[in-house]
């Protein structure tokens, strides 16, 4: 794309510190050598070990840099967010500079774009040509202060409430405990001019709006300023009340951080006033609560990470200990099921890397290709609850045609020992075998595309029950760029293998979402008197999902996700999800306390709920959330043709 074609955008960089002052000739000449990209959203800007080449600029959108090592998307520390303006890529000024770092991996850091995102990539030869003007060093100087300071501030704060947090319930932080206070304020009849002012004097990427009785009527942010009053050539002594936004939404201090996330995602917001009898109290910000998310798990992460094959047996216990404290408190069983999700992700991982250490030790040396674990089932759904029988497989990268033996012996033996240690932590061994100890569900690349190109050719049941587990998997630990390769090939796959999705809608069509009977008719046994959770109605929510989602070239992700990356290509209308999401969680309710009250009376563990053992109220909630996954699976049966 040339920048001549959006002059907004050529603009904008023409103005950037980085050129002003060249002259029109010279600025054409450096940014010839520049890149236009643009990015989606949740689509990573650079990868940790994306070698360094010069600077992003961020001309449009938003991204989050985090701590590489976690290996998945939903437990990364994020370290700042950066905004329209910012530079990423600064850790790698040494480079320029000449400062060669000792360390084997010198970038730890990832960058992922968090809305769809444009960024002008600067190569070190226009920074070369700029540098010898004071203007820009000083420029660059200030930025990379500015951004250090940040940085370890948080950093600091990090290591602060890690030393604070105590035993008794860290993962049930209220909003005040997270809240910045108090907020920057101002009068609706201050003017513009003033309100920018004192969003610079404290630091502060947003101001609340009060009227003379203190009272919060609407808020401006620095988007605003921008959009409102920059753009439009708005007069700066123009006055509060013309540039806010009323009737921001905004959150009590007694909250939970959840139901702040939960704002900021379904609004699409990035500040949420905390108000107390109509006055704002205090600020959080979306960058603010990415921030700060994780810390509540440092003392059963620690445990985990310093557990061996020898007594990782225990961990189990202290992450039930975890799941009763959240059942007992009532949290929302989709916010359970995260924070649960975590702990056993961070133990799966750790269990992987102690296999790894076991090889290493035998004498069998490292891994002689990347390579990518991913999780199946419940455990790929992130609904897990309890530990149940193990459901993964494991990709590796395509080896040489000379390597291709060694490299399969040594997978084949790290397969078995990372089962072997997920045995050791509680995780029974799959009945069907679907486990990477078993060549059917391990493999290079190449292996696996011949896998689901022979399944997609031969659409028989038993291939058709292995590919409704597979379109669960999740990516838990491994090499970022084979992932993406991995997640590429099979999405080309299920675009060539129509007929195995078809095949799969078919098996849908033959087991139809029940219908429950009126509750009065239940209470005199003449109807149904129970349902199969599991099968009745989890089980037909998570296929329909993945048909859709694959149908629709959306692969990966928990039902949530999926649900949402539909309602962005327009398959879902958002009432139609939100009457999804409402249904997934009455569902897991349901299954999560029954189970669980199952496990506390050492009983059979089994997903049959008898109406008699649940309350009215609930089994209303029951005939609502089985009538959406009708819905859904009527929906998704048109959409192949089979209605």
């Amino acid at each position: 794309m040339r920048y001549q074609e959006n002059n907004e955008l050529y603009e904008q960089i023409k103005r950037h510190q980085l050129f002003t002052g060249v002259s029109d000739s010279e600025f054409e000449q450096l940014i010839a050598q520049c890149t236009l990209k643009h990015y989606a959203k949740a689509e990573k800007v650079l990868y940790s070990k994306t070698p360094r080449e010069g600077l992003l600029l961020i001309l449009d959108g938003m991204a989050e840099v985090y701590v590489d090592g976690e290996y998945d998307y939903q437990s990364q520390e994020v370290l700042e967010v950066l905004q329209c303006g910012d530079i990423i890529g600064f850790s790698s000024l040494a480079d320029f500079l000449g400062e060669k770092s000792d360390h084997i991996a010198e970038y730890t850091v990832e960058v992922r774009a968090i809305e769809e995102s444009s960024c002008l990539q600067i190569p070190y030869s226009v920074v070369d040509a700029r540098w010898d003007d004071e203007a820009v060093r000083d420029f660059v100087l200030r930025q990379v202060s500015v951004r250090l300071r940040d940085v370890y501030g948080s950093l600091a704060e990090q290591v602060k409430l890690a030393n604070q947090w105590g035993e008794s319930d860290p993962f049930i932080r209220r909003i005040q405990d997270v809240m910045k206070e108090p907020c920057v304020s101002v009068h609706t009849g201050e003017s513009v001019q003033a309100v920018a002012k004192k969003m610079v004097e404290h630091s502060s990427s947003s101001v609340v709006v009060e009227d003379d009785d203190l009272q919060l009527v609407g808020i401006i942010t620095e988007k605003d300023v921008v959009q409102r009053v920059v753009a439009t050539l708005g007069s700066p002594q123009q006055n509060a009340a013309s540039i806010m936004t009323t009737r921001p939404f905004t959150i009590e201090r007694d909250a939970y951080y959840y139901e702040a996330m939960s704002s900021f995602l379904m609004n699409g917001i990035k500040h949420l006033p905390v108000v107390e009898q109509g006055r704002a109290v205090g600020m959080v910000t979306l960058s603010g609560l990415l921030q700060k998310k994780n810390r509540g798990t440092l003392q059963i992460l620690q445990k985990i990470e310093e557990s061996s094959l020898a007594n990782i047996s225990a961990i189990k216990n202290a992450i039930y200990d975890v799941l009763s404290n959240l059942i007992h408190d009532e949290i929302p069983t989709i916010n359970t099921l995260e924070i649960i999700t975590k702990l056993y992700d961070r133990l799966v991982r750790h269990c992987v890397d102690l296999a790894v250490d076991s090889l290493r030790q035998q004498g069998k040396g490292e891994p002689p290709v990347p390579f990518c674990w991913f999780q199946m089932g419940s455990g790929g759904r992130g609904e897990q609850f309890l530990l149940t029988d193990q459901d993964h497989f494991l990709v590796y990268a395509d080896p040489s045609e000379e390597e291709e033996k060694q490299v399969a012996a040594y997978f084949r033996l790290l397969g078995k020992e990372i089962v072997d240690h997920l045995e050791q932590a509680g995780y029974k061994r799959c009945e069907g075998k679907m486990m990477a100890s078993e060549e059917n569900w391990r493999g290079s690349v190449m292996t696996w595309e011949q896998r689901l190109r022979t399944w997609g050719l031969r659409a028989t049941n038993d291939n058709v029950l292995l590919g409704n587990n597979f379109l669960s998997f999740r990516f838990l630990y491994g090499d970022d760029v084979l992932h993406d390769q991995f997640v590429k090939m099979v999405k080309e796959q299920f675009t060539t293998s129509k007929i195995f999705l078809y095949r799969m809608a078919e098996q849908e069509k033959a087991h139809p979402v029940p219908t429950l009977d009126h509750p009065i008719r239940a209470l005199f046994r003449l109807k149904r008197d129970s349902i199969d959770i599991k099968k009745h109605a989890l089980f037909p929510l998570h296929h329909c999902l993945q048909l859709m989602a694959a149908h629709k070239g959306v692969l990966e992700g928990t039902p949530l996700k999926r649900i949402d990356r539909l309602v962005n290509r327009n398959v879902f209308t958002e009432e139609f999800a939100d009457d999804l999401r409402f249904a997934y969680e009455i569902v897991l309710k349901l299954r999560v306390d029954q189970a669980w009250n199952r496990y506390l009376r050492d009983e059979e563990g089994t997903s049959v709920i008898k109406f008699t053992h649940i309350r009215s109220r609930d089994k209303e909630e029951l005939m609502i959330a089985l009538k959406t996954i009708r819905s859904l699976q009527n929906q998704t049966l048109g959409a192949f043709g089979l209605l």
